[in-house]
């Protein structure tokens, strides 16, 4: 719907929070593109300042309904470096459990009712189910068992209530996970068939020289536990991240920004960085999925994400169901600790990328100091990079506004970008110079 020289775009509904897209244009050229963003000041760094430590997992959990567990992960991690506490395999095994669950119903919700109706012109998950119903109730299916996981471990499916610094509150019960695994039987088959299914999908071409940064482990496909990977730069420990990665503000937004230092460039966070850094170490079911649906071995086109956090579903799938046959609650659910005055660093894979979190506690065990860094915020720079090349190719074909701005809300949705957990929407307006 045109207005003078402005273009109202519809609102969308599938993205999480609040922001709104603005291209300038410059006789027929791009001038200006800038993803904006209106997060409201939501004070949770603030918020945890002179608290006791033992509040953070659930105070950061209320920071998003769709990745709560990796708020959660992130604190007690860095709280658990701060005061020198090493879990035991099993609590380990337990969070890698819980986290396998997390990633499940976030990239099922993704690939199934966000992202996919874009490569079919379709406006909503609704309009899709009606011609995939099947592939949609699927992936119902699969984020029921993501947040059957979540819930049978944490306490509840939506901010779990079971972290705790030093471990769990308690195990959860055996039975209760054991009955889970002949759904996970089914969804591991299924989430495979989910896979193929998008290998089908019809993918623009855009292709970028990205800086991929992701969480590494030596030893297994890294989720809440590694140093910091770039497919640019060395390998660097956790506690580096704020020597070589910093927030700005910039005008538009009121979600900080981050570069990479010394260059202050962008970077790709999220599955695709995920998969591309650390594809030998995925479990073997999804590297051979990978190879038969033609993944490439560095994919740097960021519409294909779809089909890494189909992989990264394969993959939590059999991580989870080995986990599940094979549960060992021996030990002790939560360990011991005694409040010191030291720093803690931490860095976990949210569904969405690298999230980062900062603490610094007193002798009392009361938090002085947060900072916690979101995936969205870090590839916000990014995504405005991609739209700037996207564009800037679009503007000398003879493609309209209106096709423009629909490709453009598609390219912000690749990202799976978690603005805010409040009410969803992208506002695209045109502007001549």
């Amino acid at each position: 719907m045109t207005d003078g020289e402005t273009i109202n775009v519809p609102i969308l509904t599938r993205v999480e929070g609040e922001g709104a897209l603005t291209i300038r244009l410059k006789d027929g050229q791009l001038d200006d593109v800038q993803l904006r963003i209106y997060e409201p000041p939501r004070m949770f760094e603030t918020l945890l300042r002179g608290r006791p430590l033992e509040d953070a997992p659930d105070i950061t959990a209320r920071i998003c309904g769709i990745c709560p567990v990796a708020y959660q992960m992130s604190s007690v991690h860095a709280l658990e470096q701060a005061l020198g506490v090493a879990i035991t395999p099993q609590i380990r095994r337990l969070r890698r459990l819980l986290y396998c669950g997390e990633w499940i119903e976030s990239h099922a919700l993704h690939v199934h009712l966000l992202h996919t109706p874009d490569f079919f012109g379709e406006s909503s998950g609704i309009e899709l189910a009606r011609r995939f119903p099947d592939e949609v109730r699927r992936g119902l299916r699969l984020k029921k068992h993501g947040n059957d996981l979540v819930a049978a471990i944490g306490g509840r499916a939506i901010h779990p209530v079971n972290v705790a610094v030093g471990g769990f509150h308690r195990w959860p019960p055996r039975e209760e996970l054991r009955k889970l695994i002949h759904d996970f039987e089914w969804g591991l088959q299924a989430a495979m068939e989910a896979a193929r299914w998008t290998a089908s999908f019809p993918y623009p071409q855009l292709e970028n020289d990205y800086e991929f940064v992701a969480v590494s482990h030596p030893d297994e496909y890294a989720m809440n536990e590694g140093d910091i990977a770039s497919s640019k730069l060395s390998t660097i420990p956790v506690d580096q991240y704020p020597m070589v990665f910093v927030e700005h503000q910039v005008p538009h937004s009121t979600a900080l920004q981050a570069v990479r230092l010394p260059a202050r460039s962008n970077y790709l966070l999220g599955p695709l960085s995920r998969v591309n850094l650390n594809r030998n170490r995925l479990r073997p079911e999804a590297r051979q999925l990978a190879d038969e649906i033609g993944f490439p071995a560095m994919c740097s086109n960021p519409y294909r994400g779809i089909q890494a956090r189909c992989l990264e579903v394969v993959h939590a799938y059999g991580e989870a169901l080995e986990i599940l046959r094979e549960l060992d609650f021996s030990g002790p659910h939560r360990l011991p600790y005694q409040a010191r005055a030291a720093v803690g660093r931490a860095a976990t894979e949210a569904p969405r990328g690298l999230l980062f979190h900062e603490y610094e506690i007193d002798a009392a065990g009361k938090i002085v100091q947060a900072r916690i860094v979101p995936p969205t915020s870090q590839n916000q720079g990014q995504i405005e990079c991609d739209l700037r090349k996207q564009l800037t190719w679009q503007l000398t074909t003879a493609t309209t506004r209106e096709a423009l701005a629909r490709q453009a809300e598609q390219l912000v949705r690749s990202y799976d970008p978690c603005i805010s957990c409040a009410t969803h929407f992208l506002k695209i307006q045109w502007k001549n110079s």
